[in-house]
């Protein structure tokens, strides 16, 4: 008897700014087809002569689900098939496995006297016979499990075999879909503490699909696709509040989760869904797959290194000061004076320009009115702020997890780089006109949807990390606040800064200089 082997590709992830490479890597042997016996020996029952048997297992161990590790597959209870009779008529066998099983033998109805083989089709545990859908929401109960590929839209087709006028058929059955096996594993100990609540998968393309059976030709035709697929992990009995994050390396056992889906190439955004349950805090972490040929028939590893993006404490700054807000007494230095959660606050502010952290209050009217200090005096402009704000499509994320200062947040908002932004000009804002020397300001409504994964490498995120007010720390998760270099023109104690929320992006020229503001450069 011989196996195919079937090819897994491994792919390793890092993250850097939320694009992420995933390398090809391991391959391991497994059944591509399932080889059953040619020549099975009657059971009780076969000689039913408005039955055919139908023989799938034996020596194979025929697929609807699998074990990862020994590379074994089984029939699950309720999985039926459908055979195309004499008469062109789609058959449904009469009975089924009812629990898990190594091989079966189907018992179906119909004319199978014509012919030396058959059409036979394993169309899912949800098929009417005719019809086979690839599901945009699939659900797993359990680790390393995928009693789901019945219903998660796995089907297969196979040429049944045996002899002309017998009773008796067999059949090996290749499966259609491909198949992702996402292991995600995680050093951050903040992390470890967390559950996998689900895995959203989008596309560049349709990866769900519902399939109509052309019972003339065997042809399977897809219509009616979708690009997104949500797998969840949670809410089962067993599982209520997901699969684990405690393992450090990819583990398959500790929290492997399948997804079914239509092959082809496929450029593919993975929003791992983490929730810390102590807090309540659910978001995503964002891996990006470069376009990647999926087989039908193939399991393909993905395995990834689940960590959050960490901003700085020490880059908020009063506009153009010397040296950052808590300078020498950082949250993480040995006399620490900087808050670190919402609300907190410490009067060891700078209040006066005699001390490096205290804004700069020099001024000049027009376009001259501008930084000198690093690292201030290097952020983008009045005008340049206009651009990204009314030209580079913001798109408010409430998902995306990062940390600041020790502690898990989410929120931010999406920004079309400079170089994608058409028309962007340093020395006239997107009206046309020159907001260094007029003190002006407007708000713009932003987007709830995150850029196409095809676009996706065109944007760059800005985290919500708040802002200082007298020593007090306010709306981080909720609010961005950047300083520009310009100063306001007319008033000494005002510079120019960008803020948004979740509904919108606000280019402003009313930011106060002792504002405990973001100095952030732009991309």
């Amino acid at each position: 008897m011989m196996k195919k082997t079937m090819k897994q590709y491994s792919f390793a992830s890092q993250l850097k700014s939320l694009v992420v490479v995933f390398g090809i890597a391991l391959t391991f042997a497994s059944c591509a087809k399932e080889d059953v016996a040619q020549n099975p020996t009657n059971k009780e029952g076969d000689n039913d002569k408005n039955l055919t048997t139908f023989v799938a297992g034996d020596e194979a161990k025929t697929r609807t689900s699998l074990d990862y590790n020994s590379s074994d597959f089984s029939w699950e209870a309720g999985d039926y098939i459908y055979v195309k009779d004499d008469e062109g008529v789609m058959r449904k066998s009469t009975n089924a496995p009812t629990q898990k099983v190594a091989s079966f033998r189907y018992r179906v109805p119909g004319k199978f006297g014509a012919s030396a083989s058959y059409k036979v089709y394993y169309l899912g545990k949800n098929s009417n016979g005719s019809q086979v859908t690839i599901s945009a929401n699939q659900t797993q109960t359990a680790p390393d499990n995928t009693e789901h590929f019945g219903t998660a839209g796995d089907y297969g087709i196979a040429t049944a075999t045996g002899a002309a006028g017998g009773s008796i058929f067999s059949f090996q059955l290749e499966h259609q879909p491909a198949y992702l096996v996402f292991q995600p594993y995680t050093s951050n100990t903040i992390l470890q503490s967390c559950y996998l609540t689900k895995v959203e998968v989008s596309s560049d393309n349709d990866i769900a699909e519902t399939y109509t059976v052309n019972t003339s030709t065997g042809a399977l035709t897809g219509s009616a696709g979708s690009k997104q697929i949500v797998l969840t992990t949670s809410g089962s009995s067993s599982n209520p509040n997901g699969f684990p994050l405690t393992n450090s390396a990819a583990s398959v056992t500790t929290n492997g989760a399948y997804m079914v889906i239509k092959p082809g190439t496929h450029t593919l955004r993975v929003r791992y869904w983490v929730k810390d349950v102590a807090n309540n805090v659910e978001g995503t972490i964002t891996k990006t797959l470069p376009a990647t040929a999926y087989a039908s028939n193939t399991y393909y590893d993905m395995t990834a290194n689940l960590n959050v993006r960490n901003y700085d404490g020490d880059k908020y700054y009063m506009w153009d000061a010397q040296q950052n807000y808590w300078s020498g007494h950082e949250w993480n230095k040995a006399t620490p004076w900087q808050p670190v959660l919402n609300g907190n606050s410490n009067s060891n502010y700078a209040q006066n320009n005699g001390d490096p952290r205290y804004y700069n209050e020099a001024f000049s009217y027009g376009a001259d009115n501008k930084a000198t200090h690093s690292p201030c005096k290097d952020l983008p402009n009045v005008n340049e702020m206009t651009w990204y704000a009314a030209m580079g499509e913001p798109r408010w994320d409430g998902d995306e997890l990062w940390t600041t200062m020790g502690h898990l947040y989410k929120g931010g908002m999406w920004f079309k780089k400079k170089a994608n932004i058409s028309g962007f000009n340093p020395n006239t804002a997107e009206d046309g006109t020159d907001w260094r020397t007029n003190g002006n300001g407007r708000s713009w409504s932003v987007s709830q949807t995150l850029p196409d994964v095809a676009d996706a490498g065109n944007y760059f995120y800005l985290p919500a990390l708040g802002s200082y007010y007298s020593g007090q720390l306010r709306n981080v998760g909720n609010g961005g606040y950047y300083w520009s270099s310009s100063a306001n023109p007319w008033l000494s104690y005002l510079a120019y800064s960008l803020f948004f929320t979740s509904g919108n992006v606000n280019v402003t020229s009313n930011g106060s200089r002792n504002g405990g503001f973001r100095a952030e450069a732009l991309q």
